[in-house]
């Protein structure tokens, strides 16, 4: 595809980093507008966002390195690498890492936590479908070979060199799978979000969406790093869904049973950003 979006003299502009800050802006500017309807102030949902992405681009990070610690530790430089500071890390472990930040900044700043999630999950189901459009033009998360009439080949030597794409190689398109079924969670998740009964129903429902798309995507995936488990069958992402599934179910069972009920939310007047 076309890793670099142009160039301006030494300067390289990444189709990823543009895309990445396009899924962010996206996804912050849906959440700042459902605070209201949640009863949260929207300039909190902004800031909760903008030092959320830091903690979660850092926790990512760390997740990528210590999945594949041995080589880190043989290779330390490659920390501080050019491939390593442009990756986006493991998905995942941005996702730990903004669980930890929710718990932290609703804490402090005395908000109700599954409100601010619930207002998030269809921010993030949209954000997370861009970006997986921009590994898709920087040929990361690839998929495994493919016969099937859809599979794409990548030609770029630059992807070959900064994400270690196969080139002239048909290959599932693992990231347009991902963005696909990451849009159609989008519309699911607003379409909940006007029928909401409980808290923690929008984020309940996209555990339980996203853990079952990405684990079953895992398995067309072919890229490394992935930690794979049990003679290479199955990766340590697919054991996470599980973990996100469960979660999403229990909020689910939890909501219905009448343990979670929405509170009134107080009107909160829109301010610009």
């Amino acid at each position: 595809m076309h890793p670099v979006l142009f160039q301006l003299g030494p300067i390289t502009v990444y189709s990823y980093g543009v895309l990445a800050a396009t899924a962010f802006l996206l996804a912050l500017w849906h959440a700042y507008r459902q605070a209201p309807r949640a009863g949260l102030d929207p300039r909190e949902i902004w800031n909760f966002g903008i030092y959320g992405i830091i903690v979660a681009l850092v926790a990512s990070k760390l997740w990528l390195i210590f999945s594949d610690w041995h080589y880190y530790v043989t290779n330390p430089r490659e920390i501080f690498s050019l491939a390593t500071i442009q990756s986006a890390g493991v998905y995942y472990g941005g996702v730990v890492g903004g669980l930890v930040w929710v718990v932290l900044f609703t804490h402090f700043k005395k908000m109700p936590a599954l409100a601010v999630l619930d207002v998030c999950a269809a921010a993030i189901a949209l954000g997370h479908g861009v970006a997986r459009l921009g590994c898709f033009a920087a040929g990361c998360c690839y998929g495994k070979p493919t016969s099937l009439p859809w599979g794409v080949t990548f030609t770029s030597p630059v992807a070959e060199r900064i994400a270690g794409t196969p080139l002239h190689v048909s290959l599932h398109p693992t990231q347009l799978y991902e963005a696909g079924a990451e849009f159609i969670n989008f519309l699911l998740l607003v379409w909940l979000g006007t029928r909401q009964r409980f808290s923690g129903q929008l984020i309940g429902a996209y555990f339980i969406l996203y853990g079952i798309e990405r684990g079953t995507i895992e398995f067309f995936r072919g890229d490394p790093g992935r930690t794979l488990m049990f003679h290479d069958t199955v990766s340590l992402m697919q054991f996470v869904s599980l973990g996100l599934i469960a979660t999403g179910g229990f909020l689910w069972w939890r909501g219905l049973r009448g343990a979670a009920p929405i509170e009134p939310a107080a009107p909160v007047a829109v301010r610009s950003a």
